[in-house]
C-alpha cells in the first residue's frame, strides 16, 4: 500500500510509510494541544489520534468555562490516508511543521472553535519511553513537547469567547506503542505513576516527565530548560543546542487529602555547571483528561464506534468523585514561581495503583 509521501526520502525502514512497524493494537500516532490563561479562567485541550491496526482515527475537544468542562468527541474509520486529519467536526491542521497549527471545531454539537497555535520555544525531544514487564513490551514510544501561544475564538452554545495573546499553551506529539501486545494473561492490579510538567516562565520554559514503579524507582525521568523564542524560524525550533538537558529533575508532590490530585508541588532542576532551578506550583484549575478520551470508559482512544460517530457531554468539576478510576487522570493549571521568576504551567498527574512514596496502596485510594 503506497502513499504519495512514499515519493519523498522519509523512509525509516524498507517498508512503505503506511505499513505498520508493529502488529500491536496499541500502535498509535497522536497530536495533543492545550491552551490556558495563567489565572485559570480558561482551559481547553484537543487530541487527535491514529490507530493503524484498529483502523480508527479519533479526535476530541474540551473547554472549561465557569466550572463546567464541555467535551465533544468524534471517531471514524481510518484505513489508508492518515494525512487527512479531519474527524467529524474536529480538525487539526499543520500549517507550518513545528511552527504553526490550527484547530477547528464545526459547531454541529454546539461547540465550535477556530484556534491557531504558534510556537514560542524550541522542540524538546523527550528520551524514548520503553517499558518491559516480565520481558513483554508494554510501552515503546517517542514524545516531543513544545511551548507556544494561541489566538482565535471558542463558542459554546452561542456564547463566544475570544482567545488572545495571553493564552499560553503546550503541545506534544507522540507515536509508537502504548498498551502492549494485547495478548490475554493473568489479571493484576494496574500500576502507573506519571507526572508531566511543562512550564512557561518569564524568560524560559522548563519541562520534566517522570514515570515511577510502585516502590518509587523511576524507570523514566527527563528534564529540560529552554529559552523562550519570539516569532522563531524552523531552524531555531529544531536547534537542539537551545535545549539544556538537566542532569536531574526531582518532583515533590503534596497530595490533596482523600485524592490523587495535587495540592502543591516543587520541581528542582539540576543543571550542568549552572545553578539549579527550583519551581513551586500552586493549582488554580483542574481539567479531567477523560474529556479528551484518556481512560474514558466508552470513548477511550482507538475504540471502534462504527464508520463515523460523534458525541458530546459535560463534567461539573465540583461533582467529580476523586476515587473514580476514570477521573484520576488530570491536568492542573498552576501558578509557577522560582522566587525571581513567575509564570504558569500545566501539572499532569496519572497515578493508578500502589505508590509507596505517596502512601498509596490500592487502585485509587487517596492521600491521608
Amino acid at each position: 500500500m503506497l502513499h504519495p509521501a512514499d515519493d519523498l526520502p522519509l523512509h525509516p525502514t524498507p517498508a512503505p510509510l503506511l505499513h505498520p512497524l508493529s502488529d500491536s493494537p496499541g500502535l498509535y500516532d497522536r497530536y495533543f494541544h492545550n491552551g490556558f490563561t495563567a489565572d485559570g479562567s480558561l482551559f481547553f485541550a484537543v487530541a487527535l489520534g491514529v490507530y493503524p491496526n484498529r483502523q480508527v482515527m479519533d479526535a476530541s475537544f474540551s473547554v472549561v468555562l465557569n466550572g463546567v468542562q464541555h467535551n465533544v468527541r468524534s471517531s471514524r474509520r481510518c484505513s489508508t490516508d492518515r494525512t487527512n486529519t479531519v474527524v467529524g467536526g474536529i480538525a487539526v491542521s499543520v500549517v507550518e511543521p513545528m511552527l504553526e497549527h490550527r484547530v477547528t471545531v464545526d459547531g454541529a454539537q454546539g461547540v465550535s472553535a477556530d484556534l491557531v497555535w504558534r510556537a514560542g520555544s524550541p522542540v524538546i525531544e523527550e528520551p524514548r519511553f520503553t517499558r518491559l514487564v516480565d520481558g513483554r513490551p508494554i510501552l515503546d514510544y517517542t514524545r516531543i513537547t513544545q511551548f507556544g501561544s494561541w489566538s482565535g475564538w471558542i463558542e459554546v452554545d452561542g456564547d463566544r469567547l475570544e482567545v488572545g495573546g495571553d493564552t499560553l499553551g503546550c503541545r506534544d506529539r507522540s507515536w509508537g506503542v502504548r498498551g502492549g501486545s494485547g495478548l490475554p494473561g493473568p489479571a493484576s492490579v494496574p500500576q502507573f505513576h506519571w507526572l508531566w510538567v511543562p512550564t512557561i516562565l518569564e524568560d524560559l520554559c522548563a519541562h520534566v516527565a517522570v514515570n515511577e514503579d510502585g516502590d518509587g524507582r523511576a524507570w523514566h525521568r527527563s528534564g529540560a530548560i529552554a529559552g523562550r523564542l519570539d516569532a522563531p524560524s524552523l531552524d531555531q525550533v529544531l536547534d537542539d543546542s537551545r535545549v539544556r538537558r538537566t542532569t536531574h529533575s526531582e518532583v515533590d508532590v503534596v497530595w490533596t487529602p482523600g485524592t490523587r490530585w495535587m495540592s502543591s508541588a516543587t520541581v528542582r532542576h539540576e543543571q550542568w555547571r549552572d545553578d539549579p532551578i527550583e519551581v513551586d506550583y500552586t493549582p488554580v484549575l483542574r481539567f479531567q483528561m477523560s474529556g479528551i478520551g484518556y481512560l474514558h470508559p466508552e470513548w477511550g482512544h482507538g475504540s471502534w464506534h462504527g464508520e463515523a460517530a460523534e458525541t458530546r457531554d459535560a463534567i461539573v468539576l465540583a461533582d467529580v468523585d476523586p476515587a473514580d478510576p476514570t477521573m484520576v487522570h488530570v491536568q492542573h493549571v498552576c501558578r509557577a514561581s522560582t522566587g525571581d521568576r513567575s509564570g504558569a504551567g500545566v501539572f499532569e498527574q496519572l497515578v493508578i495503583g500502589p505508590h509507596a512514596p505517596s502512601g498509596f496502596s490500592g487502585l485509587t485510594d487517596g492521600a491521608v
